[in-house]
């Protein structure tokens, strides 16, 4: 998956918008103005950083080389992926997926409600 496919994909979820609040080369999506994903622009193969499950980030770093712990992140929270490599676009649109699901799930009740994403 190359960077502008993994920015269309962040896209096209629910209440996702895209800035640069850092610095004009770290790409930041968030959805209903909370961040779920990172990317290094300047990065080449390019790299995202995920907010993952901390056990499963473990498991996810030892078993993909593409993957270790957040780059300039919360290291037991946050994983980077090389997007540009070895792992399936499926799995990246499921780390991103879980990242997006976690931020949501984080979210008072209200706030779910306030954006649709209450079931």
């Amino acid at each position: 998956m190359n960077i502008e496919e993994f920015r269309e994909y962040c896209l096209s979820k629910n209440h996702v918008a895209e800035s640069f609040p850092f610095d004009e080369e770290t790409l930041v999506f968030k959805v209903a103005g909370k961040m779920f994903a990172l990317a290094g622009l300047e990065h080449h193969p390019s790299t995202v950083s995920l907010k993952c499950d901390p056990e499963k980030a473990i498991e996810l770093r030892e078993e993909h080389d593409e993957i270790s712990p957040g780059y300039h992140m919360n290291k037991m929270h946050w994983n980077t992926v090389t997007i540009e490599g070895g792992l399936s676009n499926k799995l990246i649109r499921e780390l991103t997926d879980d990242s997006y699901n976690l931020v949501i799930k984080g979210m008072s009740k209200k706030q779910q409600k306030e954006f649709g994403f209450e079931s």
